[in-house]
């Protein structure tokens, strides 16, 4: 078997943590309001040759540091009413993750280079196994625990770029995992420097032209939907001063204008309705006479209360028939709608865990309404940064999406616009529109390739009123969506660790009987580096 020394550092450990600081500092770049979308990959980059070399406990310390610089940003706006505690500990949280996630890259580093020493293993199988678990540490990060935050997925970075269309083949891990493989080939292209020898910079080429070229997936068109969306922006926020229906309210004088016009639903955001129509007479009666002017059913959302359960619900409200189809929140938002381990964590912040008096229950049902023969599939705020809620609205039937959102405790922040990039992400991946629509802004109608129809500025009262693009098919995101995450994350994995024990073999080939026991010992003993 052929033998390859351990690769050494490209920098050292001190300039390897400022890199990684650097890195984590360019990735907030990318994302709303800057949208930067190119400082992606010098970000990833940074990332990416501060782990070369580093033994498990340097490596945990530079993704410590990348993670610590990227979260403590870009979440920063969730201390915008509960002050530095959320802030730190969810950051903190997703930087301990990313930490533990970089030790995998690492070994990747080590371990690929001794067993597939060759231009193959590292200009081909080293990128593709680092971008694999690149993107495995996004979907853990984005699913644990309780449920997980996938928030600052690299994809998402490239929801106003050129390479966004990318998406609708792969989903949004599909795009992280080849952004992070050009990253990872180019690095390997410089560091091996066969600059005379054309193929071996194949690898890379072939992925920036994949990134460049590929079109979007075609859907197909099936007509419009004339849809009639108000902001009301009223008092919705969690301390918001406010009188009983005052969020009601400001919907209703928002949606004033649009009561002689003609559409075949009206939405309005998450929270629009500040009382449960299900229970709630008086609120009922105001709906009904709502759809019965417009002429038309109403998409709207509340608080409804079932069995002794709370549900963040989006409701199909027809005039004198009430609420027709049902949808409840699939991911409350923890320790935001509901406290897991109460009993656990409130000693630690009695005051903020005390405000969260109620708890939501997860929903069950598919995430789609059935609008006179339209599937409209629906997400309620963070709903939106999961696949599966997006994935399974298209397997029902959407041909259109329906997002409902309420970013009232966010004003001020840019946190509004980061969701509006996975609504917009959502519409290029399903090929479908979508209408997002928050209480207090930004509402934005999106067409299937991303573009904007229509939209409201934040902490502006208003409305839109579009004819909506329809669409059928289901793009391969959608199809082979979930195969392509498990296939590239445990796929990524599996490869590690076999190339773990083969580089093991490699190690006691060496240093066994009859071979060099003068060989210094594997990277990662010793000093960290």
């Amino acid at each position: 078997m052929s033998r390859a020394a351990a690769p050494r550092p490209i920098l050292p450990l001190w300039a390897a943590v400022l890199a990684s600081l650097a890195g984590g500092l360019l990735l907030t770049l990318a994302f709303p309001a800057l949208g930067w979308w190119p400082m992606a990959f010098p970000a990833v980059v940074l990332a990416l040759i501060s782990l070369v070399g580093r033994s498990i406990g340097a490596a945990a310390l530079v993704g410590f540091v990348f993670g610590a610089a990227f979260f403590l940003v870009n979440l920063f706006f969730t201390a915008r009413y509960l002050g530095p505690v959320p802030w730190i500990a969810l950051s903190m949280l997703e930087t301990a993750l990313t930490a533990v996630g970089a030790i995998p890259i690492a070994l990747a580093y080590r371990w690929i280079p001794r067993v597939l020493p060759g231009l193959t293993g590292r200009l081909l199988v080293l990128p593709l196994v680092v971008a694999g678990l690149w993107t495995l540490r996004e979907q853990i990060v984005g699913s644990w625990p309780y449920g997980g935050f996938p928030w600052g997925r690299i994809g998402i970075t490239q929801a106003g770029s050129p390479l966004a269309h990318l998406a609708s083949w792969v989903g949004v891990s599909g795009l992280t995992f080849l952004m992070v493989l050009l990253c990872a080939a180019s690095i390997e292209y410089v560091r091996v420097a066969r600059f005379r020898r054309p193929l071996t910079v194949l690898p890379t080429a072939i992925v920036a032209v994949l990134l460049v070229l590929v079109p979007q997936f075609p859907t197909t068109p099936a007509g419009t939907l004339r849809v009639g969306a108000v902001q009301g922006n009223g008092p919705a926020g969690y301390f918001d001063a406010r009188t009983p229906n005052a969020v009601l309210r400001a919907q209703l004088a928002a949606t004033a204008p649009l009561l002689d016009e003609d559409m075949d639903v009206l939405l309005w955001p998450e929270g629009g309705v500040d009382s449960d129509p299900t229970s709630n007479a008086e609120t009922a009666a105001v709906l009904d006479s709502l759809a019965e002017r417009i002429g038309a059913p109403l998409l709207v959302s509340a608080v409804t209360a079932r069995d002794d359960e709370y549900f963040n619900s989006a409701l199909l409200w027809r005039a004198h028939e009430g609420a027709v189809q049902t949808y409840d929140k699939r991911h409350p938002v923890p320790f935001g709608e509901y406290v897991p381990d109460r009993a656990f964590f409130e000693p630690f912040a009695p005051d903020l865990i005390g405000l969260i008096q109620r708890e939501y229950t997860p929903g069950t049902s598919a995430p789609f309404f059935d609008i006179d023969g339209v599937g409209v599939g629906l997400a309620i705020c963070f709903d939106v940064i999961y696949d599966d809620v997006i994935w399974d609205g298209a397997h029902a039937g959407a041909q259109i999406y329906m997002f409902q959102t309420n970013n009232a405790d966010f004003r001020g922040t840019d946190e509004n616009l980061q969701q509006l990039a996975f609504a917009r992400m959502r519409a290029i991946e399903t090929g479908r529109s979508v209408v997002n629509l928050s209480t207090v802004g930004t509402s934005q109608v999106i067409a299937p390739d991303g573009s904007t129809i229509d939209g409201l500025a934040a902490d502006e009262a208003g409305h839109m009123l579009s004819d909506v693009p329809l669409r059928t098919g289901l793009t391969p995101a959608v199809i082979v969506g979930e195969w392509v995450k498990s296939i590239l994350g445990w796929g990524s994995l599996l490869a590690l660790i076999g190339a773990g024990v083969l580089a093991g073999r490699v190690t006691r080939d060496r240093n066994g009987p009859g071979g060099d026991t003068k060989t210094p010992a594997p990277e990662g003993t010793g000093v960290p580096r």
